[in-house]
């Protein structure tokens, strides 16, 4: 299984982005799946994450109210609809699949990490 990311890019303060991670070699509509980021000297962490029907979502504190995490099982696409941004968000985004539920803050319950794609928020 392979996890592509796409998405992002340089956007100021207070705009937004849309990341979109498509996985490739199976389908994956029962699996829950996740955003993670990792800033440069810091360790990754959680984002987001939507379980494979998409009726169960998580945040981390950070980002609630401003980002969304969605899916489109026919297309076998997550989203991570980003909203608000602030310089602080600026990262390496990963899509992340998990092989438990429930620890989502964990990135030790992820088996399979997409590519990072850097989102930059200029101030």
């Amino acid at each position: 299984v392979q996890l592509q990311a796409y998405g992002g890019g340089l956007v100021q303060a207070g705009g937004c982005l849309r990341l979109s991670c498509a996985p490739s070699g199976r389908t994956f509509s029962s699996d829950t799946m996740g955003w993670f980021r990792q800033a440069p000297g810091n360790e990754r962490e959680f984002v987001a994450a939507i379980t494979g029907t998409g009726r169960t979502t998580d945040y981390t504190d950070s980002v609630k109210g401003r980002f969304t995490i969605s899916r489109n099982n026919a297309k076998n696409i997550v989203y991570l609809q980003m909203n608000s941004l602030k310089p602080e968000d600026t990262a390496l985004y990963y899509c992340a699949r998990y092989y438990t539920d429930g620890d989502y803050n964990n990135p030790r319950s992820v088996d399979y990490w997409g590519e990072g794609t850097l989102v930059t928020v200029s101030s």
